[in-house]
């Protein structure tokens, strides 16, 4: 399926200038900044819309990251303004004062929460700056819900959610990013695997099943399919009651 990555490179840009024009003028993009292709186009896409003075990223590495290198690169490749948090003190923190009130994790929980930590600091500093929190989460990952719930799910604005990973990669093309930034392998920086290893198949297979319905493994189509209906809550309003009158 054709996709027309310089028309929408310049769609995006103009969304996000006008999403801020109505939504903060004068705000700054607060992103965090994995080293991953989605977090780094993001950024190059906000500096395009808003200038690289109206960029601001967040470096958030969980002990020893060991491509955290690759993050301060691309925020110096951008000339964007960044700083570093290492969240391991406060990560142990939470996990000990659960643990030490008789609630052993399970792996889904130790696995969330430093997603959710990552995005109260965002918060934070997005208070601090008067900035509008960007959520970098790609249609790819929404679909089967590779996202954690008010961690990197949230956010105030999100550029890239209609667009499937092989989409981004050639958005980050268009906006002439070095291959080695588009390039790199994904993987979700919490449980030590890639993403495609976390999966159990390829974004490949994936996209062209998302774009045009097809997967030849019926056993992959199936667990795309409750992957997706398992986690469409991710993705949706919070349900409320609505009162009869």
């Amino acid at each position: 399926m054709y996709f027309d990555a310089p028309k929408v490179k310049n769609e995006i840009i103009a969304w996000i200038a006008d999403y801020f024009n109505n939504n903060g003028k004068g705000c700054l993009a607060v992103i965090g900044l994995s080293g991953g292709k989605d977090s780094t186009v993001t950024a190059a896409l906000c500096v395009k819309a808003l200038g690289a003075e109206r960029v601001f990223a967040v470096l958030m590495p969980q002990g020893r990251q060991w491509d955290i290198d690759t993050a301060k690169e691309i925020a110096e490749f951008l000339k964007i303004k960044s700083c570093e948090i290492n969240i391991l003190d406060t990560v142990n923190s939470i996990v000990n004062a659960v643990e030490n009130a008789g609630n052993p994790l399970n792996e889904t929980a130790r696995v969330n929460i430093p997603a959710r930590v990552r995005m109260t600091l965002l918060y934070a500093l997005s208070a601090i700056a008067c900035g509008r929190v960007a959520n970098t989460g790609n249609l790819s990952e929404d679909y089967i819900g590779y996202s954690t719930k008010f961690g990197d799910s949230a956010g105030d604005f999100s550029p890239l959610s209609s667009l499937t990973a092989t989409e981004v990669k050639a958005i980050g093309r268009e906006l002439e990013l070095p291959v080695r930034f588009i390039e790199k392998i994904p993987e979700d920086g919490l449980s030590g695997k890639t993403d495609e290893e976390n999966f159990g198949f390829s974004y490949e297979i994936l996209d062209r099943y998302i774009r045009e319905g097809i997967c030849e493994d019926p056993e992959i189509k199936e667990k795309i399919d409750r992957l997706h209906k398992n986690n469409l809550h991710k993705s949706q309003h919070i349900p409320s009651y609505k009162i009869c009158r």
